[in-house]
C-alpha cells in the first residue's frame, strides 16, 4: 500500500536518524517511491527546518553551540519587533490574583509596557524590571544577591534563598537556546539555576523565545522542553510539539 506524504516523510527523517546523510537514491529504494516523489519531500521538509537538502540528498539539521553570552545591550537591539509581540501575548496572560516571576531575559523585559493587572505581585532577579514596573504602580519584590553585569541580572546562593520564599502562580523566563536534545539552555549555570529554582516554584511557566533561538544549545541546562510551555513569533520545526506547548504570535 503506498505510503501517505507525511508517513514518507516520517519515514526519511527516519533513516536520516541513523545516518550521516542519505541520498534521493537511497530512499527511493527503501520507501518505494519514485525519486522525484523524494525530491518532493525533501523540499517540503527542509522548508519546516526538519533537514538541509544538499544535492542529491539531504543531511540531517545540526544544533549550534554558543558558548558566550551577549550583554544586554547587545540584546535590545536583535529582533525587537519579535519579542514585543511576544511580550505583549504574554502580559495579557497575568491577571490581579496572580504571584508573577518574571527573570533577566530581552523579552521578559518588554512585558512590563504591556502588563495590565495592577493588582498582581511581581518578584523579579532583573534590573531592568525592577526599573520598569515600579513606574508603573505594579507591586515588586527584587531578589538579593550578585548582580551579572552582562545581562543585569540577580544570581548566586542569596538569589536562589531568596526565591525558596514565594510561590509564584506564573514564571516567565528568557532563554539563549532551546534544542530537541537539551531543552533550555543558557551559558551560566548559576542563572540557569536560579531559572531553574523558579520554574520548579510556580503553578505555570513559560519561556519566551524568538524563533532565532530554537536549535541553539549553550553550555547550562535550565530546565527540559516539557518543563514550560513557550511562546515565540514563529515555529519552523514541528517536532517541538511533541515535548511541549508552543504558542506562535
Amino acid at each position: 500500500m503506498a505510503l501517505l506524504a507525511e508517513q514518507r516523510m516520517d519515514r526519511i527523517l527516519e533513516e536520516l536518524s541513523h545516518q550521516e546523510s542519505v541520498s534521493v537514491a537511497y530512499l527511493s529504494k527503501v520507501i518505494g517511491v519514485s525519486e522525484a516523489t523524494v525530491r518532493r519531500d525533501l523540499t517540503e521538509l527542509a522548508q519546516r527546518g526538519k533537514l538541509n537538502k544538499v544535492h542529491g540528498g539531504a543531511l540531517p539539521v545540526k544544533e549550534t553551540f554558543f558558548s558566550d553570552e551577549p550583554t544586554m545591550e547587545v540584546k535590545r537591539q536583535l529582533h525587537t519587533p519579535e519579542k514585543k509581540r511576544i511580550a505583549q501575548y504574554a502580559a495579557g496572560l497575568i491577571r490581579d490574583d496572580d504571584v508573577v516571576f518574571l527573570d533577566a531575559g530581552s523579552t521578559v523585559m518588554h512585558m512590563a509596557d504591556y502588563i495590565r493587572a495592577p493588582r498582581a505581585t511581581f518578584v523579579t532577579n532583573s534590573i531592568e524590571c525592577l526599573q520598569r514596573l515600579p513606574r508603573l504602580g505594579l507591586r515588586t519584590y527584587v531578589l538579593g544577591g550578585v548582580l551579572k553585569p552582562g545581562t543585569l541580572a540577580i544570581i548566586g546562593g542569596e538569589a536562589m534563598e531568596g526565591l525558596k520564599r514565594y510561590n509564584f502562580t506564573k514564571v516567565f523566563l528568557g532563554t539563549n537556546g532551546i534544542s530537541l536534545g537539551q531543552g533550555f539552555t543558557t551559558p551560566d549555570p548559576e542563572e540557569a539555576m536560579v531559572k531553574a529554582l523558579a520554574a520548579a516554584r510556580s503553578q505555570q511557566t513559560w519561556v519566551l523565545a524568538d524563533s532565532s533561538k530554537f536549535d541553539i544549545v549553550t553550555a547550562a541546562v535550565m530546565l527540559s522542553l516539557e518543563r514550560a510551555e513557550i511562546i515565540t513569533d514563529r515555529l519552523r520545526d514541528t517536532r517541538y510539539l511533541d515535548h511541549t506547548s508552543v504558542k506562535e504570535v
